[in-house]
């Protein structure tokens, strides 16, 4: 009999050294690689790179030539296809396209002024069965009419952004992308006051200031892409290549991101390339008559809860489309980074709505090896077009390897949001008395991540604010916000939710993650919540804005909140705490007490309702020690004299005393320690 033939060894990725649990997976992992660089081989010919590859928005839409204008489309189940818009009286029939190979589509219009920067266009279909009216794929911004419908706009203006005599975007691309991040997350249209759509020149000139002043180093823009219905808060986008014109113009946005950089802040975007709109009439969907132009066919092409269609990433077509979509936005609009909206969903066919309690679920036949791959591909180009662009996953499976380099058998990405911190801090204030807290199941939250994976760490972000939930400031606080915020009232509910409050973000901007976020407004305990104007609700802005003044104003609680959220933003920052380890000095549940080390830093909490915690600490060697933050101070809406302590609790160096500490209840402080040698 011929001898067995021996089995191909399975390469020794790095993820299986940082995690020995997947050993059992190795061959998974290595599949997983494999399909990866097969699926990159077949997209690209030789000699050619992924950033080569994604120039989909260089050779489709819009472009102007020496002599005239030239338009192409993709459409491959059209038999024909017709431009029309302002330039012919939209006219339907006047201006058919060529139709080429491959699904293709073109239309040569000579002459400078044949067609005009702020232009409105249409594209008409024709198939075997039906005919109608579409929005070029590719094009770069969509209006909004006074019946709702919407139209594509050329946008090619004679001057191109920027007008100043300064190149833009450079200092903030130019940041290492391994430094901790403090990402302020921000909706442009809800940024104002008033009851209204805020726009991108107001949020560049009022809130932009704020958010510098508070000492965050990235903005996160939400719904930023096109998208017709503005209460799904950007993530039923219809438009890929389009910027919303319900607020601003492309330039407005260019303008937003200069500023940003000159400010030393890096621009995020939250990229849905999850699913899309089902519109048809506004979007991409059944752009050429098909329900699988770009999705999968049939059922599962559409999400159950969220009722979008949802991407085929093992058509070679749509993965074009979404890497020059991610390349458009580097080069384009000089983001530096990406928030990826929805990862869970795309990585497992019934889209993340289980609960991850083994390993082998990662590896299942749920899980869609296509999208996997597409991840990949896209971590791989932003490299190629940045190498500091930063990479951010909304994962709440934990997905293993998501936040590890591709080489080492990863993903590719740089952090996944740590989505169950801020699930805790709801769960257990709504069902948990103080006394009934589980410190040490906090403590697990807080810290427990995959190995040699970074996280971004947050108590509360745009999810927590919306209708169906509530802030934390306003779980806290509840209907006492309305009318006892005032620094002359004495309120026991409200004195217990600043406490709170301010712990609740120390503890998890410290030890959450290797980055911290927060959404714009709740870092001052923002009352109520988000309802964009809907039906329901008499088409009203009333929560679909944000109230500034409440922090502006000095007898109001709430600036007692921004101060302290800046102090904290500072002290973290500042010294570069988030790159410490951790180490956990002493848990105690029933005086509900924490202390741990980040680096020179000690923090102590004490989540107890009325206990006042004393203890003696002995330190491996002399230190002097000095308290930098503390909860309790005055500026922060405590008791304390501002810098002041609570006692005789300092240790000199030299001494061989222990540091003698004080820990009022519901308070926190962080001392630093200056060790001698």
């Amino acid at each position: 009999m011929p001898s067995k033939a021996p089995e191909t060894p399975i390469p020794a990725f790095k993820i299986l050294e940082y995690d020995p649990y997947l050993a059992p997976f190795a061959k998974d992992i290595a599949r997983r690689m494999a399909h990866y660089l097969d699926k990159k081989a077949r997209l690209l010919k030789d000699g050619q790179s992924l950033a080569d590859f994604a120039n989909g928005h260089l050779y489709y839409g819009f472009h102007r030539t020496e002599d005239g204008w030239v338009y192409r489309e993709w459409a491959p189940n059209a038999e024909a296809l017709f431009l029309f818009g302002e330039f012919n009286g939209w006219d339907t029939s006047s201006h058919p396209m060529e139709k080429l190979d491959h699904g293709n589509f073109a239309i040569y219009l000579p002459g400078a002024d044949a067609l005009w920067h702020g232009m409105q266009v249409k594209v008409h279909v024709q198939t075997k069965q039906e005919s109608f009216d579409r929005i070029p794929l590719y094009i770069k911004r969509a209006v909004q009419r006074e019946d709702h419908s919407f139209n594509g706009e050329i946008w090619e203006p004679d001057k191109p952004f920027p007008w100043t005599d300064h190149g833009w975007g450079d200092r903030a691309s130019q940041k290492n992308r391994h430094a901790a991040l403090f990402i302020y997350e921000c909706h442009v249209g809800i940024s104002s006051e008033e009851y209204g759509v805020a726009s991108f020149r107001y949020f560049t000139e009022n809130i932009l200031p704020r958010i510098a002043r508070g000492g965050y180093t990235a903005i996160q823009l939400m719904a930023v892409v096109e998208h017709p219905y503005y209460g799904s808060f950007g993530y039923q986008v219809s438009n890929f290549f389009a910027v919303s014109s319900r607020f601003g113009t492309p330039d407005d946005l260019k303008g937003l991101i200069d500023v940003a950089h000159g400010l030393g802040i890096s621009v995020f975007l939250d990229l849905v390339h999850s699913h899309a709109a089902a519109n048809v009439l506004e979007g991409i969907a059944g752009f050429d008559g098909t329900a699988y132009q770009f999705f999968h066919a049939g059922v599962r092409g559409n999400h159950p809860v969220w009722k979008t269609k949802l991407f085929n990433y093992a058509k070679q077509e749509v993965i074009h489309f979404l890497l020059s979509n991610i390349k458009f936005w580097l080069e384009e609009y000089h983001f530096d980074g990406f928030r990826f909206d929805g990862v869970t969903s795309m990585l497992y066919h019934n889209h993340g709505m289980t609960v991850f309690n083994t390993y082998a679920m990662y590896f299942s036949a749920n899980t869609d090896p296509d999208a996997i791959a597409y991840l990949q591909l896209a971590a791989d180009l932003c490299r190629e077009v940045n190498p500091n662009c930063v990479l951010i996953a909304e994962d709440m499976s934990g997905m293993p390897g998501m936040c590890l380099p591709i080489a080492e058998g990863g993903i590719g990405f740089d952090y996944r949001l740590s989505m169950g911190m801020p699930d805790y801090w709801v769960k257990t204030i709504k069902e948990k008395r103080d006394e009934d807290w589980d410190l040490g199941q906090l403590w697990h939250e807080l810290t427990t991540r995959r190995p040699m994976e970074k996280v971004i760490g947050y108590c509360e972000s745009h999810d927590q604010a919306l209708v169906g939930d509530k802030t934390i400031m306003f779980w806290l606080a509840d209907k006492e916000m309305y009318w006892r915020m005032g620094k002359s009232e004495h309120s026991v509910i409200i004195d217990r939710a600043v406490a709170l409050h301010k712990m609740i973000r120390l503890i998890t901007c410290a030890c959450a993650g290797d980055g911290y976020l927060n959404f714009m407004g709740n870092e001052f305990g923002h009352p109520e919540w988000i309802d964009f104007p809907r039906e329901s609700n008499g088409w009203s802005y009333h929560y679909a804005r944000r109230l500034w003044g409440l922090a502006n104003d000095e007898n109001l609680r709430y600036s007692c909140l921004l101060a302290f959220d800046q102090a904290m933003i500072s002290l973290v920052k500042d010294n570069d705490i988030l790159q410490y380890p951790t180490r956990l000095y002493l848990h105690n549940q029933s005086a509900k007490i924490l202390l741990f080390f980040k680096g020179e830093y000690l923090f102590a909490f004490n989540f107890h309702p009325g206990k006042t915690y004393y203890a003696s600490i002995q330190l491996d060697h002399p230190a002097d020690c000095s308290l930098v933050l503390h909860t309790n101070w005055a500026s922060f809406g405590g008791h304390m004299e501002d810098g002041g302590g609570d006692g005789l609790e300092y240790k000199k160096a030299g001494t061989k005393s222990p540091l003698h500490m004080v820990v009022p209840s519901r308070s926190a402080k962080v001392y630093k320690l200056d060790f001698t040698q």
